[in-house]
């Protein structure tokens, strides 16, 4: 039942990051800001504990993960040239973790984010989007995208909101030090309009 509400708690879910990487910074709308939200979710994600599974589209052309983002504590960074995410590398940590929640940031929204979302739902998991956490190269792109991934059963949710669903309470024994990272004012970029 939790799982068809979209509840979502840190012992039970894996936090996606796709494909953030270098060469798409000047082409991708907001990359700066999807910086920002995902350097706070992987904070907060590295504080609560909450695995995180990274993956690279073609490093040699496209670099490495932005440098801004810290993902020295990442299960796996796996290279890939497939659109979604489920490449043997991953696919391995995911079985050996067995998370029922994976939410999911990254570029771009319409192609690696929404394959990877969709295989994963096909696999029954639930799947959250962090709607400013998620961009394309054009803003047609990214909302059809976050629609689609209504349709098929994602959430969608912004970075705050995922960070309190996985504190749950304010008597958390970690909540003063996540607190610091949701005090940090985010830019209103209109991202979680959809």
């Amino acid at each position: 039942m939790s799982e068809k509400i979209g509840q979502i708690k840190g012992e039970s879910s894996v936090f996606f990051l796709c494909d953030v990487q270098e060469k798409f910074q000047p082409v991708i709308i907001h990359f700066d800001n999807i910086v920002q939200t995902c350097c706070k979710l992987l904070s907060a994600g590295k504080i609560l504990e909450v695995p995180l599974l990274v993956t690279e589209q073609y490093p040699k052309g496209l670099g490495k993960t932005v440098p801004a983002l810290d993902v020295a504590h990442a299960r796996v960074v796996a290279e890939k040239t497939r659109f979604s995410m489920l490449v043997p590398e991953v696919d391995a940590v995911l079985e050996k973790l067995a998370p029922k929640v994976v939410v999911i940031m990254g570029v771009e929204a319409h192609v690696c984010v929404e394959q990877t979302a969709t295989e994963l739902v096909q696999r029954g998991y639930t799947v959250h989007i962090v709607a400013d956490g998620v961009s394309s190269r054009s803003q047609e792109d990214r909302l059809l995208a976050l629609q689609r991934l209504r349709q098929i059963g994602c959430f969608i949710s912004t970075s705050e909101s995922i960070i309190f669903k996985l504190l749950g309470d304010k008597n958390h024994p970690k909540f003063a030090e996540v607190r610091g990272l949701v005090k940090q004012t985010s830019p209103d970029t209109g991202l979680a309009k959809i």
